[in-house]
């Protein structure tokens, strides 16, 4: 123990550690249950990239569920997930409550620095996967799937007589109050959409006219939503493993510098093998983790460990002043 005068016992140990474990699955199972009171609302935040997108392609902005299970399964596992990632920081907390009363000042300096670090670079990869990647990959995807195999143009008939084509008007939303029977299209939904009953209104898909239809199961959706976002927290980590590669002494920035083109090579292999699969993703997702790689160098040259041992916020000592006898030089 470095700033008390009295060690802990194994068994003290064991029963701080058993007192951590507990209020860190206290904290994420308070956290599950509003994850399950606001599951909905996540789960439309999670999905709302790909609704955008297929409306911006013209397809229908539904998703499909293949079984009575499916869209349980996405609320729950959405519910798990974001009571994971919202409580992490009271997790790591409680752990730096049992580790911190071991470590000396310097040694807590380096975590002060990291942890933060560390939670900042996940934010901005999971802002960067749902602003920028998500909807230019996933316009891609869809453009691509609805437009691989074309339908063949329709031949041209005539009517025959006595017969005329009946029209539906196109609007941007739902008639305020529909009467039983009535139909429209809904140019908003992509959905032609029929009134059954009062309130009870019922709507049909509408496809771009391509071979394959455009409709993707909920569950798989999330489920490569989720495996995208632990691929960008892991990867915006980068920055941290050269920092703590260069405070070992394994490498320096004079190391990594003279293998620019060695590094661009193996950022582009590395996000080729992510699930997207589109160049456009391609090249965004090896334009950051290229930046990440010249971020860590910055790190590396100007926040080596002696300063962050010592503390980031350097004291201004005045030199002392020469004099000569009584008066000043």
């Amino acid at each position: 123990m470095a700033d008390t005068q009295r060690f802990m016992t194994f068994g003290e140990h064991l029963d701080d550690l058993r007192r951590r474990l507990m209020w860190a699955l206290v904290g994420v199972g308070a956290l599950f249950v509003l994850g399950l009171v606001f599951g909905g609302p996540l789960l439309e935040l999670l999905c709302r990239p790909l609704l955008a997108q297929l409306r911006a392609a013209g397809e229908a902005p539904v998703l499909l569920a293949t079984s009575p299970v499916e869209t349980f399964g996405s609320y729950i596992m959405v519910a798990t997930v974001g009571a994971l990632v919202a409580g992490m920081p009271w997790v790591i907390y409680q752990a730096w409550l049992f580790v911190a009363p071991g470590l000396y000042a310097p040694e807590r300096r380096f975590v002060y620095f990291l942890v933060p670090l560390s939670g900042v670079l996940t934010a901005a990869g999971m802002a960067a996967l749902y602003f920028v990647i998500l909807p230019v990959s996933l316009y891609f995807l869809i453009t691509f799937g609805s437009g691989i195999i074309e339908q063949r143009t329709p031949a041209i008939t005539e009517l025959p007589p006595g017969v005329s084509i009946p029209s539906l008007p196109v609007l941007a939303g739902d008639p305020a109050e529909p009467i039983p029977g009535q139909q429209w299209v809904n140019s908003e939904l992509e959905q032609i959409r029929i009134c059954l009953a009062p309130g009870r209104i019922r709507g049909v898909p509408l496809t771009a006219g391509g071979g394959i239809a455009q409709q993707y199961r909920i569950s798989e959706y999330v489920k490569l939503v989720f495996l995208l976002g632990l691929a960008f927290a892991l990867a915006f980590q980068v920055p941290l493993v050269l920092l703590l590669l260069g405070w070992g002494g394994v490498l320096g920035p004079e190391d990594l510098t003279k293998y620019r083109r060695h590094i661009i090579f193996g950022c582009v292999v590395g996000a080729a093998l992510l699930p997207t699969q589109d160049p456009w993703s391609l090249f965004l997702l090896s334009g950051l983790m290229y930046g990440l790689f010249e971020f860590g160098i910055v790190l590396m040259r100007f926040v080596p460990a002696r300063r962050v041992a010592r503390g980031l916020a350097r004291r201004k000592v005045a030199p002392p002043r020469r004099t000569d006898g009584d008066e000043e030089v």
